[in-house]
């Protein structure tokens, strides 16, 4: 008997979390700096994001770019892996879009 979780549950383990997801968006548009992903990411913690991008760069979605400057100069981006990503995250956030409105209204229903 396999005991070994199935495949979608390891790769949705490392991306599911609701920080991964909104680096992943973030990155979607090109090289960000520390600072700036932290300014755009309303909620998370330095501690949260340093972490979460620590276990992106582990499983190859994003890359961590330190260029020979004073003062020292970080940016993040993702691979060739983690582009990969984008399309299904652009699909998820236009199912958002398309069905907000429909999840509100069932969330009310059940709240009655």
């Amino acid at each position: 008997m396999n005991t070994s979780p199935p495949l979608a549950y390891i790769t949705l383990e490392m991306i599911s979390d609701k920080w991964a997801i909104l680096i992943v968006y973030h990155l979607a548009d090109g090289e960000h700096r520390y600072s700036e992903l932290q300014k755009k990411i309303t909620g998370i913690s330095a501690k949260m994001l340093t972490q979460t991008l620590r276990k992106l760069q582990h499983n190859g979605i994003v890359h961590r770019q330190v260029y020979p400057e004073m003062p020292l100069k970080v940016g993040y981006r993702l691979t060739d892996l983690g582009e990969t990503l984008v399309p299904p995250l652009k699909s998820l956030c236009q199912w958002a879009d398309e069905h907000l409105n429909d999840v509100l209204q069932a969330r009310e229903k059940s709240q009655s």
